[in-house]
């Protein structure tokens, strides 16, 4: 069941981020922000379901799997960040391949602190 919820996931999530690519087509050949949206919107939503954890306790096993390690991995995506950031400096752009490199750090970090803020705020709230 777990392999299932994963599977159904990264589906979802790799689709998810391929929407992405394809809305942001006209604008993938300046810069890679596709890849850079995908890391942060699944970064913000990691540190949300992590923040509910924190407050609520843990997510049911199948559903954080689907969540967490089928949604968020399919919709986050390392290796074509670091493609494209390798991509970036062989092609002599070096201010947009450090750019690259410090915007997923520096907004996936800031995201994750960031999503577990909301959660804890909207469960404060809610309570």
């Amino acid at each position: 069941m777990g392999l299932l919820a994963v599977g159904v996931g990264g589906f979802l999530g790799a689709s998810l981020r391929y929407g992405f690519n394809v809305a942001l087509v006209r604008w993938a050949a300046a810069f890679p922000f596709a890849t850079l949206l995908s890391n942060v919107l699944a970064a913000i939503a990691i540190g949300f379901l992590i923040g509910l954890e924190q407050q609520r306790g843990t997510l049911e096993p199948h559903l954080r799997l689907f969540l967490m390690t089928g949604v968020l991995g399919g919709l986050s995506t390392f290796s074509t960040f670091s493609l494209e950031t390798v991509s970036l400096f062989q092609s002599e752009r070096y201010l947009a391949a450090f750019g690259n490199v410090l915007l997923n750090l520096a907004i996936c970090f800031a995201g994750v602190v960031l999503g577990a803020w909301v959660a804890r705020l909207a469960l404060a709230r809610a309570s």
